[in-house]
Order: structure tokens, then sequence, then C-alpha cells
């Protein structure tokens, strides 16, 4: 074999191969010919034609995802960075679509996001944010669905996963957070310290009740033992006021001697007829007149003692002076 034979060969071996290529699962190809678009190849073993077609690009089919930050504020003039998460595939029969009309997805998706964020968050507040942040991944979804589908996208799903707003703004709700949760505690123990109030209200006025009722068997005790007293007393020929100026004394006498048993006793015992006190009252008067006139004696005494006595003139002064005066 001659040389320039087997470089034919081999070119022409290396151009066979190159007829033949492969295209992944969930992918296509983009054959063109001359410039050309020709045709678009799936996943498989496919054949072109050597130097006239090329591959202009491969298409991913897989569903993709593509997170934006976003900075806006919100009606009530909080500035706030939400993330925003799209995920989008191209469609498998659109792939001509999405390789020849659009040439940076992820910037128009970029585009469009931002555009209907900066416009829905505005009307809300900050807690309304948080509360409403699936309407808004709607929202964005419907615009991005109606914009992207003539490009041969297809938007599956877009999700708010983050709202972050200024440092000093999460503090302030952490403190009107911790506040609301501090009331509401106080509010557990001003209920809790009622119900005590109330059950120790009601332990006492019980308790009270009970003390009554046993001050009043204690008395009725005591004069049923009154009665059994005197009938006794009666019986051995004592009357009936004898018996009760008995009893007093006897009572009376005991009362003195429990006072006298309690060496440590502060108790000061006073009369308590009815009598007493007007006696109790004459005599702190009459002791207060005789306090009084006696010492009124005892000043009229010292003035007497304290007067002084008259100068005598001695006898023939006036008479020695009287020259002299002359």
């Amino acid at each position: 074999m001659s040389i320039p034979f087997i470089i034919i060969f081999v070119i022409a071996f290396f151009i066979f191969l190159s007829s033949f290529f492969t295209v992944k699962q969930q992918s296509s190809v983009i054959i063109e010919r001359f410039g050309k678009f020709q045709s678009v190849r799936n996943s498989g073993l496919q054949l072109k034609i050597p130097v006239v077609d090329r591959i202009a690009g491969r298409v991913n089919l897989k569903i993709q995802q593509l997170d934006v930050i976003i900075e806006t504020k919100t009606k009530d003039n909080v500035f706030i960075k939400m993330k925003v998460s799209v995920q989008f595939k191209v469609i498998q029969e659109s792939v001509y679509e999405a390789f020849y009309k659009l040439e940076y997805p992820h910037d128009q998706i970029t585009s469009y996001v931002f555009d209907v964020v900066r416009a829905e968050v505005p009307k809300l507040k900050l807690d309304d944010v948080f509360e409403r942040k699936d309407d808004i991944a709607v929202a964005v979804k419907r615009e991005l669905n109606e914009a992207m589908s003539t490009y041969g996208y297809d938007i599956i799903n877009t999700l708010v996963t983050d709202i972050d707003p200024d440092i000093q703004v999460k503090n302030a709700m952490n403190r009107i957070n911790a506040a609301d949760r501090e009331k509401t505690a106080a509010e557990f123990e001003a209920e809790s310290s009622r119900i005590r109030i109330v059950a120790k209200a009601k332990a006492e006025a019980e308790s009270k009740r009970l003390q009554g009722q046993g001050i009043a068997d204690q008395r009725r005790e005591i004069a049923r033992g009154l009665v059994e007293s005197v009938e006794v007393l009666n019986n051995v020929g004592i009357n009936s006021q004898e018996a009760s100026a008995l009893i007093v004394v006897t009572q009376h006498y005991d009362t003195l001697q429990a006072i006298g048993a309690d060496a440590n006793s502060n108790l000061i015992l006073l009369p308590n007829s009815p009598q007493a006190g007007s006696d109790m009252l004459n005599n702190m008067v009459a002791s207060f007149s005789a306090s009084n006139q006696v010492g009124e004696m005892m000043k009229k005494h010292n003035k007497k003692v304290e007067k002084p006595k008259p100068i005598q003139p001695q006898s023939g002064y006036e008479d020695d002076i009287q020259p002299e005066i002359k």
C-alpha cells in the first residue's frame, strides 16, 4: 500500500466516524446545514452528513431553577430583600423557538420577576407580604407563563423562598412580638391570681361560716350547762338569783386564774360593769381637782416665803446728817 492511499483511508475513516453522534437523555441537538436550521435530534445515536451538517447547539430539557434576589419596598415604606425561585424548562416541541428566539433566557426571566414583584409588593404592608407571599408567587408565575411560552419555555413553579427586612425592622418586630407575649403572660398571671384570690376568699368564707357555727354550738352548750347548773343548785335549796350570782363569781375567778397562769401575759384587766366607767371618770375628775388645789396652795406658800422685809433706819443717823445738809 502506498502512503497516499493510507492517508486517504485514515481521513475517510475519521470522516465516517464524525457522521455519528449521540444525544443524551433529556436533551436535544440542533443540526444546521451550511448555517441553516436542518433538524432537531433527540436522545440516542444520530447520523449527520459529514462536513455538510454540523451541531449548532444542545438544548437542556431538564427542569432548571433560577434564584432571583430583589430589593423593593412595601406600602409602609419598609425596604426588604426577597428571594424568588423560578423553576422552568424548555418545551420539547418548542426547542427551535427556545434556541433561536431567545439568547439569554435567564436575563429575560429575571426582568419579568423584577417587574412583577416591584408592582405587587408596594401594594402590601410588611405583615401582609409575609402572609400573602403565595399570592405574589402566583402573580409572578402567571406573568412569566404568558411571556415565556412564546419562546418555548414552560414555567413549572415560582416560590418566594425568603423575605429579609432590614435588621432594625427585624429587631423592632422581635420587640413587638416579645411585648405581645409578655402581655399575654401577664394576662394569664392576673387570671391565675384572680382564681387564687377567689378560691382563698371562698375558703375564708367557709371557714368563717364553720367558726360561727362552732361558736353558736359552743354558746348553746354553755347555755345548756348553765341551765343544768341552776337546776342542780335549785334542787339543794338555792334560788335562781343566788345560783346566777354564784355562777358569775365562779366564772370571774376562773378567768383571773387563767390570766395569772401565763407569766408573759401583757393583758390588763379593767372593770367592765356599767357603773365602772362613770366611777372611773369621777375618780379622775376628783384627782385632777385635788391636784389643782394642792398646786395653788403651794404657789401661795412660796409667794409668802419670798416677800422681802422693810429696812428700819438706825438711831441718831438723821441727826448726824442734818447739820451737814444745812
